[in-house]
């Protein structure tokens, strides 16, 4: 399963997660950089656009577009 989970990085680049987190192994991460502070009106579009995307993305046809995501290397 792939989960986001919202952190902080800080000057030496350490990350800092804000929520705790429990796997049953070691697990790969992608970290994206964001900007300090969204743009005037970024924020207010994420959240209007929220359940419309989650709506479209939980169809069993993107899960099945995505599936290669999840195999192992």
């Amino acid at each position: 399963m792939i989960r986001t989970v919202e952190g902080v990085i800080d000057e030496q680049g350490n990350v800092r997660l804000l929520e705790p987190v429990s796997l049953p192994s070691v697990r790969r991460a992608l970290v994206t950089i964001l900007e300090d502070r969204p743009a005037q009106g970024d924020a207010e579009a994420v959240v209007l656009s929220e359940a419309a995307l989650a709506k479209d993305w939980s169809r069993p046809e993107e899960d099945k577009a995505w599936s290669f995501l999840n195999q192992v290397r």
